[in-house]
């Protein structure tokens, strides 16, 4: 197939599809900016890659993969995980822990499962989300939650009986 007969199919695929594209990059990422980031990023690479996937008749899929794909590297990244210090508590700080609590808090942590220890860390100590911890760790969000749920009974008995 000669170049701008390819050209000519890929712009007509993505006149065809582009909305319901929109709409899954919007569900992915949970923003439309972002969304609209994330499907210029898949449809650079489906046009990459258009000489060899047409021929296959899954375009649609192919681009989807991409966008999940692009999705979770995003969400990786460093600068993602930054919050404006608008988003910031801007009251008084917290009063203390002594440092025997924090200690048997630590000496507690240590007693931990390596997992739960980790997921127990990142979502209650740094305050990251369910899916933030899920993608930092690469594990599934139900995985983060049960960790969480054992590790913090774990550590709530552990504490009781010191």
């Amino acid at each position: 197939m000669r170049r701008a007969e390819r050209e000519a199919a890929f712009t007509d695929f993505v006149a065809a599809r582009q909305g319901h594209l929109r709409r899954v990059a919007y569900a992915l990422t949970g923003d439309w900016h972002r969304g609209e980031d994330l499907l210029q990023t898949a449809l650079t690479k489906l046009y990459v890659a258009w000489p060899r996937i047409e021929h296959e008749g899954n375009e649609e899929a192919y681009v989807r993969r991409i966008m999940v794909r692009a999705n979770i590297d995003e969400s990786r990244r460093p600068w993602r995980r930054e919050r404006s210090s608008e988003d910031l508590a801007d009251g008084p700080a917290a009063e203390g822990t002594s440092y025997e609590d924090r200690s048997a808090l630590f000496e507690a942590l240590q007693e931990l499962p390596e997992m739960q220890r980790k997921v127990v860390v990142l979502r209650h100590w740094l305050g990251l989300s369910v899916r933030e911890t899920a993608a930092e760790l690469g594990i599934g969000e139900g995985t983060v939650k049960s960790h969480s749920h054992r590790g913090l009974s774990a550590l709530e008995g552990t504490l009781a009986r010191r």
